[in-house]
């Protein structure tokens, strides 16, 4: 069965680092994406990294450029989101989705979410 399972989030202080995993079960990471989301208390679910399936094209959303990195581990069917100078606002529960395609399509599967919480 089709299964995400996300890992590693938690309490962090700002400034801090976390890694976030998501294994992917029955999902081949040769023919699916894999995007992450997070969403925030009163604000709408937003999209911020996805890593292509077909030619490795990675998006980030302006808000965490240059503090977040997705990579792949295809070997251990798992995509990682290193998330580096955390900030309060970075505070949501983060989920990660695989769409067959490319990242722009509709996700096929979700996680059901970790939560992330930046706060001293």
């Amino acid at each position: 069965q089709p299964r995400l399972v996300e890992s590693g989030g938690g309490l962090v202080q700002p400034g801090g680092s976390l890694r976030l995993s998501c294994l992917a079960s029955e999902i081949s990471l040769d023919y699916y994406s894999i995007g992450w989301f997070r969403q925030a208390p009163g604000k709408e679910r937003e999209k911020v990294s996805c890593i292509s399936s077909n030619d490795d094209q990675i998006y980030y959303a302006d808000p965490v450029k240059g503090r977040f990195t997705i990579f792949r581990d295809k070997a251990k069917k798992t995509v990682y989101l290193q998330m580096n100078s955390l900030k309060a606002e970075d505070t949501a529960i983060y989920y990660c989705a695989a769409p067959r395609g490319y990242c722009r399509m509709k996700p096929d599967y979700w996680g059901q979410g970790i939560q992330v919480t930046v706060s001293s």
